[in-house]
């Protein structure tokens, strides 16, 4: 655990998506938050000048906490930075004195700084080492691409990036890496521009679905979101709040059907096996369909667009274990990720 103090200041490069629908929902804003992806703090410092008593902020990327200096100072002890995976959420927060928590956010996927690094090697568009570890450690995307063999990188491709030239791509990666390891991110992004067919105005760079398909695997990051929401729903106190927004559609699939199952008006998945007493719902949805952004906040941060934010208020019933099968979660190399 790491309490970061440094001078203070307003400066942020990151856009905190859909916080002003979580704070509307929320309000008044009262006793102890996590914020499980910290990043550049938005929603940290949103929850603390909304009211929130003290704000744990997890993040597994070293280098946030860096960032933070020049503004956490402020918070004194109402901020406490803490290095992690938001998996882990209910033991960090317990070894930092929250047995319950009021309120857990988590905001799913890569960042806008970390995309702006070249070093990290996220982004297809600035040339850099094939990186995408959001820890510093661990499998690189290089390791995943020179390595694994081609049946499971056309599943990767497909099941986390959802690319419909998938086989097409891991084809031509085997290939390719005969001669050479393939270790630059612009490397790879010729390759597959190579597979596929010029992309009309308007349309995303052929190497969008690959890169994020890539970036999942190496940080393993649907396990991470199952993981994280049933930490959050142990943690969580009886009316405590879980507000999660998520950038695609393989993570909102993941929340949504873990909320249905978990809610008060959770239905019964097949209606021709035996009636079975539903066990008690552990969460009630704040929102039936997912909150998108307004007209106004995309145009101020085109960032928004593709999210979804997902609310439930936590009850009193015991959590209990997670069934991956009824989640959603795609195989890779014939196995669930």
């Amino acid at each position: 655990m790491a309490t970061i103090a440094g001078t203070a200041s307003n400066a942020s490069p990151h856009v905190p998506v859909l916080l002003e629908p979580i704070l509307a929902a929320i309000a008044p804003v009262a006793g102890i938050w996590l914020d499980g992806t910290f990043g550049a703090g938005g929603y940290s410092r949103g929850l603390l000048d909304a009211g929130a008593a003290r704000v744990l902020a997890i993040d597994r990327d070293p280098e946030v906490f860096d960032r933070a200096r020049d503004w956490a100072g402020q918070y004194g002890a109402r901020l406490v930075l803490i290095r992690g995976e938001f998996a882990d959420l209910d033991r960090l927060a317990k070894e930092n004195g929250a047995d319950s928590l009021a309120g857990v956010v988590l905001d799913i996927g890569v960042s806008s700084m970390q995309i702006d690094q070249a070093e990290r090697g996220f982004s297809f568009v600035k040339d850099g080492p094939l990186d995408m570890r959001m820890s510093g450690s661990g499998t690189t995307a290089a390791d995943i691409v020179n390595t694994a063999d081609e049946t499971t990188l056309a599943d990767i491709l497909f099941q986390y990036g959802e690319e419909r030239a998938s086989r097409r791509i891991a084809r031509k990666l085997v290939a390719a890496r005969k001669s050479a390891p393939i270790n630059t991110t612009l490397e790879l992004a010729r390759l597959i521009e190579s597979c596929l067919p010029r992309p009309k105005p308007g349309q995303i760079h052929p190497a969008t679905r690959s890169f994020q398909a890539l970036r999942i695997a190496v940080n393993d990051e649907l396990e991470q979101l199952v993981m994280g929401l049933a930490a959050a729903e142990r943690a969580l106190a009886n009316d405590g709040i879980l507000a999660v927004v998520t950038f695609h559609s393989l993570e909102d699939r993941i929340v949504k059907r873990f909320l249905q199952a978990r809610s008060t008006d959770a239905s019964r998945a097949n209606r021709f096996q035996p009636e079975t007493p539903l066990e008690a719902p552990t969460f009630a949805r704040l929102n039936r369909k997912a909150i998108t952004a307004s007209v106004s906040e995309i145009a101020a941060n085109p960032r928004a667009r593709s999210a979804r934010l997902r609310m439930a208020r936590r009850l009193a019933a015991p959590a209990r274990p997670i069934d991956r099968r009824d989640l959603g979660l795609p195989e890779i190399g014939g196995r669930m990720a």
